[in-house]
């Protein structure tokens, strides 16, 4: 709602979500009685990398396509982490993972309804910068507190891209309106419901959870955004989601 129209620039729409997000992650790291504590410059780093590469990345693409294009780099990256770490992926998970991969480079293939291949770099970039963020947040004991820590350490790095891109800022009300929307409730409520619920969840039905991702997203996109679904996007997208979904599910 915000980038598509451009009611507000990309740089300006981070800092902003950083900043909101930072402080509704504070306050409800500390009445939990966590505080701000156990982030990482380096996790911080990868957080902004990922905030600035979704936010410049959705003034060239669709809410829908972005989200599948954000998803299947996510789950690539991660899955790509544990072989190189010498898992060993049984034969079901890599027929998912095939799966997967086909129907990314079928999103993104170069034609004339393909999307920006500029906007899928910058997405692509952002959803591999999203995947080592989780990995680097795996095992950490409060994440909640460790979310907000890192939230607020990348708001420096979040300045500093909106001071390199001043030349190109322009705001309004409703745009800065809806990057804080982003930030307090869409970032920092929803992690912390998601942080709640992953008490409640097994690995395999929170991965599972995370498939309706950019399901959701395709429908907001066409209900609230009036976006239209075409042929290409249904197709790979039932690709993505039904190849993380095998190869999720092949894992015991």
């Amino acid at each position: 709602m915000a980038l598509g129209p451009r009611l507000i620039d990309a740089a300006t729409f981070t800092l902003v979500r950083l900043g909101a997000g930072a402080l509704t992650l504070v306050l409800l790291a500390t009445s939990a009685g966590h505080g701000r504590r156990g982030g990482s410059w380096p996790s911080a780093l990868a957080l902004i990398a990922y905030a600035a590469g979704f936010s410049f990345a959705y003034l060239r693409l669709t809410a829908a396509v972005g989200a599948l294009i954000l998803f299947g780099a996510v789950q690539l990256t991660m899955v790509g982490a544990g072989l190189a770490r010498g898992e060993r992926p049984v034969p079901r998970e890599w027929l998912g993972l095939g799966l997967a991969v086909a129907g990314l480079v079928w999103l993104t293939r170069p034609d004339a309804s393909a999307p920006d291949p500029l906007g899928v770099v910058l997405m692509l970039a952002a959803g591999a910068s999203w995947g080592i963020y989780s990995l680097r947040g795996r095992g950490v004991q409060q994440p909640l507190a460790a979310t907000a820590d890192n939230f607020v350490r990348a708001l420096p790095a979040a300045v500093a891209v909106s001071l390199v891109t001043l030349g190109h800022a322009h705001v309004t009300a409703r745009g800065v309106g809806l990057a804080a929307a982003s930030g307090a409730l869409a970032s920092g409520v929803g992690y912390s419901v998601w942080y709640a619920a992953l008490r409640g969840l097994t690995a395999t039905r929170a991965a599972v959870v995370q498939l309706l991702v950019p399901v959701l997203a395709a429908l907001g996109a066409v209900l609230l955004l009036h976006e239209h679904l075409g042929e290409r996007l249904l197709v790979a997208g039932a690709a993505i989601i039904c190849g993380v979904a095998i190869a999720v599910l092949g894992r015991r």
